[in-house]
This record gives C-alpha cells, structure tokens and sequence, in this order.
C-alpha cells in the first residue's frame, strides 16, 4: 500500500447540501465533523459551501450555478481539493473535475485516506487496501488515469498509481488477492478466539476519538498509541486484566465508528470487527463532552447491529466527564441513561467503579458447580479440566468431590458432554448383559 504524505497542509473546500425535511444543524454538525476528517487527513479548510436544494442534480449533486462559483473560487485561491460531505457518483465527480480543474473528493475517500494514513499492521493495511480498491474500481475514470500523477495529497494515499492505471482487471486480480489474504487472516484469528474461549470477553467499542485507547492504556498498560484525532486506532489490541478482586479478563481495542462510514470498510474491516461479535461484554464508550453524543450514540448502534452485535451484553461508559463545564448534564444523561456509568479515562475518574461493574457482569456469567463422581470416572475430571476456568477436587474415600467455576455456555457444553458419557456407558451395560 502506498502512501504519499503532503509535506504541508492542502488548501481545501468542503461542500455540505441541505436537502428537504433535513435538520440544518445537523448538516452544519456533519460539516463540522469533515473539518476534523480533512485536518486529519493534512488538510486546510479554507472556506465552506452550503446549498438548500430540493433535488440533488445528477451532473453535480449541487446546482450548477453553484458549482461555477466553487469552481472559480478554486481556481482564484489555489485550492487543491473540493470535499463532499455527501457520497458523489462517478459522473458527478468527473463533471465538477472537469469543471473546476482540481481533485474532487467525498467523505467515504477522506476516510479511506485517513485510514491508509494510520494501518500500522499487516492485518489493517491489507483491510484498508482492500476497501480501497473497491472503492474506486467504479471511479477509474479520474481516479488513475490523472489524478494520482496530477494532484498527488488527500485522497491519493494506498493504491499506488503505477500499478494500477485504468486496467480494471488488475484491479479485481488484486480485490480477489486481498480477499484470499483476509480470509487467511480470519482462519488465525478463528484459532486464536478458540485460545481465548475460557476467558470473558471484554470489547472496547464507540464512535471515533471517543476515549477508547487511553482506557485501554489506565486498565492494561498497553502503551497503544492515544492521539486527539480520528481513527488514530485501526489495529485491535488485545490485553489480559486481573482485577484486585482476583477477577480476570480480556480487554480489546477495536477501530472508532463514524457517520457514512463506507461500507465496503467495514465489511474489509470484517476479522477486526469480528471481536466484537464475540465478545462477552462490550463498553460502548461515549464522549459525554460532545455536544452530537446522542447521534453518535445511535450511530454506533446501528453499526453494531449491521454487524450482528446488537443482541451481546453491552454497558454504556460516558467518558471525558471531566471536559464538561456543566455538572448538571451528568445527572440528566443519568436520567436518560440510567444504567450507564460515567468516568474520565485521562483523569481516572470513577474507574474503580467501571471495573466492579465489570467484574458483576463476570460473576453473572459465571457457575460454580460441585459433583461427585466415582475413582473409576476420573476421566470426567479431564473433560471438565477442558472447559471449566478453575478446578479443584479431592479424592475422598473411593469417590472424586470436583468443585468447578465455568462460563455459562461452557457449563452448558460439560453437562451435555457428561450426559452423553453417561448416555455411552448405558448403552454399553445393555450391550452387555445376556440375553435371556
């Protein structure tokens, strides 16, 4: 994957639409999110565009008057990129190109960009590579046969140009090579999960810059990377927790969700996002600070359901309570959110309080069980010492007194393992007997 990083800032222009029946705060809110996401990506946002419109324009999505006036802005200011905040289709990208004579972006490559910009392992650059391709196989148009050797900057870091030119057959050979390497990466990480099946599993989870790394950092000393921008986190990282209490735990960090985030990013992102399908608890961490927290709450809602996650146990941790200069806000996100728990992660505000939720949700996923088998059934003990967590027996007299504490789902699977030896041993005593 290449990357190609600006040495200075470039001078962009973003454009956000009002259309029917949409709240105009939430566009100026969306707008002010993709400043973040340019400054991110090494960009300058020199000026905002915004258009009421009752029907987006095929040729534009704005109207054409408006785009003129882009356009010769553009080229008065020498403005090197002009960012949607809204998906553009192919012909409206080439059309404002040909235009306004500079690289046309939408939000979805912005976020591409930032994403080649921070994969760091193998795993994450061959996800974002992947969600790259397929991206812009649809837009060749512009995308390689100009842009990349013309602009180079925002929106041009992964896929590198040489490589790729207007050949989309070399294109889906490498979708169809990235593919079959994501799919070897999701047989390690199946046979790491089956490593980790005794363990509760804890997921860290929640919109972009939410504070997840740097709880991550207080509960593990991890050392994972903690920046104030958005997705600084693409790689999950995974630590062991030990509790005061004696209470133990795996703690992962997973990729920040986003509004429009693409959608062939997430499905690329399919064996990092996997973990949180899995997991026993997720925290869904909330900047309690941000004034939009409730729609990015339900954004990443619904990204959890998208990805088959909504049914898990799930608590809701509102973080950086210590940015809010309005201490009565706490108490009414407490009236909306009853059963969430507010801390700051920076200043180790009510952390002791996170974990003991944590460990109640470890004690209600738990049984402790006592059976007693005869010396002649020992190895019923190797079969519980399989999925159990902790064993202790005692051999009294002629009998095995086994004490176990087990997830709930494993002490399912050893109660049906001991029913069907005991099942066995029936069978093989009426086998057995004489025929009389």
């Amino acid at each position: 994957m290449l990357e190609i990083k600006p040495t200075e800032l470039e001078k962009v222009v973003i454009v956000g639409v009002i259309l029917p029946k949409q709240d105009k705060r939430v566009v100026f809110d969306h707008l002010e999110e993709l400043k973040l996401l340019c400054r991110t990506a090494g960009g300058e946002v020199v000026k905002v565009f915004i258009q009421d419109l009752k029907n987006p324009n095929p040729a534009y999505l704005i109207g054409k008057g408006k785009a003129e006036e882009i356009a010769q802005f553009v080229q008065e200011n020498n403005i090197s990129a002009i960012i949607f905040d809204e998906e553009l289709t192919p012909t409206q990208i080439r059309n404002l190109e040909n235009l306004a004579k500079c690289k046309v972006l939408d939000r979805a490559a912005v976020i591409l960009d930032i994403f080649a910009s921070h994969a760091r392992t193998r795993e994450a650059k061959t996800q974002v590579e992947l969600a790259q391709y397929e991206y812009y196989l649809p837009r060749l148009t512009r995308q390689w046969t100009h842009l990349s050797k013309q602009y180079g900057g925002i929106g041009t870091k992964g896929p590198g140009e040489t490589q790729i030119e207007t050949d989309r057959r070399i294109i889906k050979r490498k979708i169809a090579t990235l593919k079959h390497k994501l799919e070897e990466i999701d047989r390690q990480r199946t046979t790491q999960r089956k490593q980790r099946e005794k363990f509760f599993k804890v997921v860290l989870t929640g919109y972009t810059n939410a504070g997840k790394s740097t709880l991550l950092n207080l509960l593990t000393d991890a050392n994972v990377l903690v920046e104030d921008k958005l997705f600084a986190t693409l790689d999950s990282t995974t630590r062991l927790v030990r509790t005061k209490k004696g209470y133990e735990f795996l703690l992962s960090d997973t990729v920040g969700f986003i509004r429009k985030l693409p959608p062939n990013l997430i499905a690329s992102f399919r064996s990092t996002l996997i973990e949180i399908v899995y997991a026993d608890l997720i925290l869904h961490i909330v900047d309690a600070s941000h004034p939009n927290r409730d729609e990015q709450i339900q954004v990443v809602e619904d990204t959890l359901r998208d990805i088959k996650a909504d049914k898990n146990k799930s608590l809701l941790v509102f973080n950086k309570i210590d940015l809010i200069e309005d201490k009565n806000l706490i108490e009414l996100l407490s009236i909306k959110y009853p059963d969430a728990i507010f801390i700051s992660a920076e200043r180790g505000i009510n952390i002791n309080a996170l974990i003991e939720r944590i460990e109640k949700f470890i004690e209600e996923n738990y049984v402790e069980e006592e059976i007693i088998i005869s010396q002649d059934e020992a190895h019923k003990l190797a079969l519980i010492t399989k999925f159990a967590d902790t064993v202790e027996s005692e051999f009294v007299e002629e009998l095995i007194k086994i004490k176990f504490k087990a997830k709930k789902d494993d002490y399912q699977k050893i109660l049906r393992l001991l029913r069907n030896e005991e099942q066995e041993e029936d069978l093989e005593l009426n086998i057995d007997q004489p025929v009389i």
